[in-house]
């Protein structure tokens, strides 16, 4: 989907209200007719992360932003797979790495612990989409408090409770995890 004509045509038959913007649920249908299963907390947090105007939805340039990480996402698990429909863990590592995460091992572990959806070493692709919207996700909070660009941050209360509910929102329980990026 890289073509915009192309992008653009899939985006206004998804928009079934020609709003000209698409909600997480039509976006989340959209995804599983390319067999791409999420729950809606994932779909909207993919919107979150591309919603640029704040409104809750996403236009069709927000879509293109989106559209392209997903693609750079895609082609990391392609590259990996070979073939088996899965990746594991050290497969995971790699692709993260080419994708621009680089995380520690305590911290790589409990990601894939945490969207090893079967826990048997198995990632698919929506397994490792939904691993790279969270730390996307957690590396967009985490530069929104590292206004120096040191890698590191301090928080006081406030801001750790607003990064706990965060966080709990994109998996669904707290796991505090370091994340060193490159960029």
């Amino acid at each position: 989907m890289e073509n915009t004509a192309m992008l653009k045509d899939w985006f206004e038959r998804v928009d079934s209200e020609k709003t000209g913007t698409i909600t997480a649920p039509q976006l989340k249908s959209a995804l599983s007719v390319g067999n791409l299963e999420f729950s809606l907390s994932v779909v909207q947090q993919m919107i979150r992360m591309y919603d640029f105007d704040r409104n809750g939805t996403m236009s069709f340039d927000e879509f293109v932003a989106l559209n392209k990480f997903l693609l750079k996402v895609q082609q990391a698990f392609s590259d990996r797979e070979r073939g088996r429909g899965y990746i594991v863990p050290d497969d995971v590592y790699e692709a993260l790495v080419k994708i621009g995460f680089s995380l520690d091992s305590p911290a790589f572990y409990t990601v894939c612990e945490s969207f090893d959806q079967k826990k048997n070493g198995r990632f698919r692709l929506d397994d490792f989409i939904s691993l790279c919207i969270f730390l996307q996700s957690a590396r967009n909070l985490f530069s929104s408090f590292d206004t120096a660009k040191q890698g590191r941050v301090t928080l006081d209360l406030n801001q750790f409770v607003f990064c706990s509910e965060y966080t709990d929102s994109l998996q669904e329980k707290f796991k505090c995890t370091l994340i060193h990026y490159d960029g």
